[in-house]
Formats: structure tokens, C-alpha cells, sequence
């Protein structure tokens, strides 16, 4: 089935852009050889990738209803499009055909009751249920411009970002409709809100009722491949989150790199993204990336994160692909994992910050297969990452992506040798590559700020070993100078957590008279030692810093919290602990 469906992909107009050179092989029962099934190297990969860019493409015309027409041709393996599991008993499967259905139904409700034209924007603000996904879908169809929010946010938060984008349509549920109308007045654009529940509420379009009415028969506009998208508004660890455009090929067609290559899908695997709606990673490997594979894209409604639930859910569902945020997957080793047994899964991929080499190491211990960490922003597609057929080198991003050519520089822009530490860059001039975004929405001048000579600079701080693997050090403004002495947080924080004791670290700096600034560990502890006499507890986990790590590197300040602060994606924010130690208001 799989030869006949590449087969046809390679046929069909639009998948011979995506098409790329390459052996399929089974995947190898030896986690440390896994044998990718979309390429046959890392080298060849990189070697014989090439994108050609349509001037018109739009994601749900040339991909979703391609696979509808090879799915009704029986060219494709029977396994859903899209998979959903409320953990009470309620499931919803859906074929590429049923999910081309109801999205033109939600297209048309979009442009007939809401008057939505091509251009606008529309925001949604869902928790993972099967709406949410129609609502990517149906923006596509229509050429609006799809916003997401995490539904975490406040009243506050939703009031800038409706103010921000001029969105004109907001899409939510019964959970934060109220927050919605207490701020509708001041938002000059909104003419249209649609919610998505059983009950009906004044000044809202029921989305429920109006599917049972709307038709499917929808024509998808025409979009250039470069008119904007989507628009994500970063998840703010720093300053006010900013608005980053999008186009139709800069993730519809960029995003084939992950699901190719990082992910390496094929359409019987079965992928599990457990990223919340709100951020770019959900479009990364919750739409664009599965479905340009043609692969299924399987999710759970869980409000929070239980580990004993995604354990469940692993075990009991024949999921293939995995990927979850670093601390997901701290959590899930401390659990006792001795009585699940995954048959199905394959592949584990991490991405969203760096994920300690501990956490990778008690992670194949228990289930014997890796983590294939990768790294990439908002911003950006797959920058770097680890691939099948690689050798992995703990604590390492990996090797550059197919789509950029990234290096390490100093701060006028040059490119600095293997082992020293710089700015994380990616070539722009004289070819801007595709998988990047445009620009951050009315901030010219911030646009301009991420440019450095010849290169996009991330933000980020890292090096390159002498056989091409990259290291992350720190974002650029977490950087400890001690003494004389730069000090990336994640060296450190990796170092605590292989001491028993310590659940989770965040590593800042701290002031000091006589060394300028010295770092600081602020630790959440294990239940077992939440007793133990905490002097003792502090000097010996700073005496195993010293043996783990370069001595100069210890935390000399350690400080005992319940919780760390973290954004709404998970994201540790040292820069609050850090504000804190400084006492900056």
C-alpha cells in the first residue's frame, strides 16, 4: 500500500514538491539504529532535498483533498485522518473525505453568518476538541487569517490580542465567552463570535446548531503562496508577546521538513502531539506536519497534564509517533512505568526547550527508545534536530534541518569556528529561505532587530562541535557572567536534576559584591526529601554540581520553592526569578 501511495504522491502536482529521494526502509527493532523510513542518511537528506514553491498553494486544496482523493481511491491505509479520545468514552474518527466534508461546512458558516472575507483574521481560543481542528481547516478554505490562543488566557490577555490582531471573529467556548463580552466593547473590530457549546448565549453564533445546517458545498479561494496565513503571538518569557506572520508555504509546504525528516511520518503511523492549541507547535505536529505525510493525527482532551493518563493512552492506543515538551516527559519518568507496555510506538521526538540527557537516559531505560530532540521557534520550521540513522549525542539539538543553513556568530555577524559560543544564526541573504516567517505584525523595527549582515539571529546562544552537532547554552538574555565567566543555565539545571533529590531546577543569575553576579539554583524538590534537613540537602547537591560540571559553575545560592513560574506553553520563566533577584519592579 505504501509504494502505490508514493507512488501516487509523486504523480499528484502538488506532492512532487515535497517529493525527496530516499530509500523506505521498516523501522529496526534496535532503538540505537532506527532506520528512518523517508531517507536513507542524514547526508543524503540534506544533499537531495529540494523545494520548489508554487505561486499558488493553499494546505487544504493541494494536500488534505489530494489525500481525499487517493483515500476514495483506496491508495492509502484505512487508518483516520484525524483520531479523538475524551477519556470519558466519547471518540471521534474522521476520514480525510469526512474531514473535508464538515470543514467546507465550518468554511461556510465562516464566510456567509460570520461575513468574514479573504484577509481577515479570526481567533480561536479552544482546548484540544475536534472543533478546533476544523477551525485550522476551514481558515485555510477561506483565506481568513487563524489566530490561536491558549485557552489559559485572561480577560486581560485576550482584550491585547483582539485589540492587537483587529480580529474581527472570535471563536471560543462557554469557559471564556464571558471574559469575551466583558471586553467586546472596547474592541472596534469584532463584529462575530462563535462558540462552541450545547447552550445557546446571547450575541453568539451556536457552532454546533449551525453545522447541523450549513452546506459542504464550499470552493477553496485561491491564495498566493505568500499571502499570510496564520498569525502566532509568542508565548511572552520576555516582554509583551509579538505577532508573527505565517504564509501558506512557510509552514503548508515548510513544515514537510518536520514530517518528513524529524518525524519521519508515513500515512499508517498514528501521531500523538500532546502541545496545547495555542502555540506554534500545534501546528507544527497537531495539523501541517502529519497531514502533509498523510499520516493520522491522533489527540486526548486533557485539560492538565496527568502522567498516569498519557501512560494510558500510549499503552492502550496503537499511537506511533510521540512528541511532548521536556517537562512532560520529566514527569512521566517519575512515574513507575513498570506496567505499561507500548506496542505501537516508534518514535519520540521533544521539542519547546532542552531536555536534560538524564531525562532521555531514564526515558530508554524504561520504554527503549530515544528522544529525537529537535529545535526550532515561532518563528521558524525545524531548525535543528536529531534524525533517525543518526548517532545521538546527549544534550545536543542535533545537526542543522534540510531547510537552513545555520551557524554560530559573533555580534558583527561573522561566523565563528566549531567549539566557540555565539549567537544561533540562520542565512537569509541573498536567498530568504522558506520555512521562516515574514515578519512580527506591525513591529518593523523589532523585524529588523532579528537581522544580523547575512542572517536571521534567533535569540538564542549556543556552539558547534567539530562534527556539525549544536549545543543550546541559553537564550541570549539568561546568560550568567561570573567572575569572568559565562555560564549558560542549562548545563547547570542538567547537572542538578541527576541528583535524586531535584524534581525540576531553574538556574539564574544572582547578585554578588564581590563577583559581579554568581549563579543561582531554585529547586523543587523530589516528595522523598521535602524532610531532609535542607543546609545539608543544599551542600550536597552543589558538591555534585562541582563533580558533574566545571567547578566554577555551581550554584553558590540555592533556594527551595514548591513550583517554578512557567509560561502557558511550560516554559520555565527564569526571567521572573531572575527580576526577582535583582529586585527589578
Amino acid at each position: 500500500v505504501l509504494a502505490v501511495t508514493m507512488e501516487v504522491l509523486l504523480r499528484a502536482k502538488c506532492f512532487q514538491r515535497l517529493a525527496i529521494p530516499g530509500s523506505m526502509r521498516a523501522l529496526h527493532k534496535d532503538y540505537r539504529t532506527a532506520t528512518p523510513q523517508n531517507f536513507s542518511s542524514y547526508e543524503s537528506m540534506k544533499q537531495d532535498f529540494k523545494l520548489e514553491i508554487p505561486e499558488y498553494f493553499n494546505f487544504a486544496k493541494d494536500v488534505l483533498d489530494q489525500w481525499t482523493n487517493m483515500e476514495k481511491a483506496g491508495k492509502k491505509p484505512s487508518n483516520p485522518a484525524f483520531w479523538w479520545i475524551n477519556g470519558n468514552g466519547e471518540e471521534v474518527r474522521w476520514s480525510f473525505e469526512e474531514l473535508g466534508s464538515l470543514s467546507r461546512k465550518f468554511a461556510n458558516i465562516l464566510t456567509d453568518a460570520c461575513a468574514l472575507q479573504r484577509g481577515d483574521r479570526v481567533i480561536v481560543i479552544l482546548p484540544r476538541i475536534p472543533e478546533w481542528w476544523l477551525a485550522n481547516v476551514a481558515c485555510l478554505r477561506t483565506g481568513t487569517v487563524l489566530i490561536p490562543g491558549t485557552t489559559q488566557l485572561t480577560e486581560k490577555d485576550i482584550l491585547y490580542r483582539l485589540q492587537s490582531s483587529k480580529a474581527k471573529c472570535i471563536i471560543t467556548n462557554d469557559v471564556l465567552a464571558p471574559a469575551v463580552d466583558a471586553i467586546a466593547p472596547k474592541c472596534e473590530n469584532l463584529h462575530s463570535k462563535l462558540i462552541v457549546s450545547q447552550n445557546s448565549r446571547e450575541g453568539w453564533g451556536n457552532l454546533k446548531e449551525m453545522m447541523k445546517h450549513a452546506s459542504d458545498n464550499h470552493t477553496c479561494v485561491k491564495t498566493k503562496h505568500n499571502e499570510i496565513m496564520a498569525i502566532f503571538f509568542t508565548s511572552g518569557t520576555t516582554g509583551s508577546p509579538k505577532m508573527t506572520g505565517h504564509t501558506h508555504s512557510s509552514f503548508g509546504l515548510g513544515l514537510s521538513i518536520n514530517g518528513r525528516f524529524w518525524l519521519d511520518l508515513i500515512p499508517s503511523d498514528v501521531m500523538w502531539n500532546t502541545s496545547d492549541t495555542g502555540w506554534a507547535k500545534s501546528a507544527w505536529s497537531s495539523v501541517f506536519s502529519p497531514w502533509i505525510q498523510g499520516a493520522c493525527v491522533f489527540s486526548h482532551y486533557l485539560p492538565h497534564f496527568e502522567p498516569t493518563s498519557i501512560l494510558q493512552t500510549l499503552s492502550k492506543f496503537p499511537i506511533t509517533v510521540f512528541c511532548s515538551a521536556p517537562t512532560a516527559y520529566r514527569m512521566l519518568v517519575q512515574n513507575d512505568m513498570t506496567g505499561y507496555k507500548f506496542k505501537s510506538l516508534k518514535h519520540c521526538v521533544s521539542a519547546g526547550e532542552p531536555i536534560n540527557p538524564e531525562v532521555t537516559e531514564q526515558w530508554r531505560n524504561k520504554t527503549g527508545l530515544d528522544i529525537y530532540e529537535g529545535y526550532g521557534q515561532t518563528e521558524t520550521v525545524l531548525i535543528c534536530g536529531n534524525f533517525k540513522g543518526m548517532k545521538i549525542k546527549p544534550g545536543s539539538m542535533g545537526k542543522p534541518s534540510p531547510a537552513f543553513d545555520v551557524k554560530i556568530l559573533d555580534a558583527h555577524g561573522n561566523i565563528l569556528p566549531p567549539g566557540e559560543e555565539g549567537d544561533i544564526g540562520i542565512r537569509v541573504l541573498p536567498n530568504r529561505p522558506f520555512g521562516l516567517f515574514t515578519h512580527y505584525v506591525d513591529d518593523p523595527s523589532k523585524t529588523d532587530s532579528t537581522l544580523r549582515g547575512n542572517f536571521y539571529v534567533t535569540g538564542d546562544r549556543g556552539y558547534m562541535d567539530k562534527d556539525g552537532y549544536f549545543w543550546f547554552v541559553a537564550r541570549s538574555d539568561d546568560i550568567i557572567l561570573s567572575s569572568g565567566y559565562r555560564i549558560g543555565p542549562f548545563e547547570v539545571e542538567s547537572a542538578l536534576i541527576e541528583h535524586p533529590s531535584v524534581a525540576e531546577s531553574a538556574v539564574v543569575s544572582s547578585p554578588d559584591p564581590i563577583r559581579g553576579e554568581v549563579v543561582k539554583a531554585f529547586i523543587v524538590l523530589n516528595p522523598d526529601y521535602e524532610s531532609h534537613d535542607q543546609e545539608q540537602l543544599k551542600k550536597e547537591i552543589q558538591e555534585h554540581v562541582k563533580k558533574t560540571t566545571a567547578p566554577y559553575k555551581y550554584p553558590r545560592k540555592v533556594e527551595f520553592i514548591p513550583e517554578l513560574p512557567k509560561t502557558v506553553s511550560g516554559k520555565i520563566k527564569r526571567n521572573e526569578l531572575r527580576k526577582k533577584e535583582w529586585k527589578i519592579v
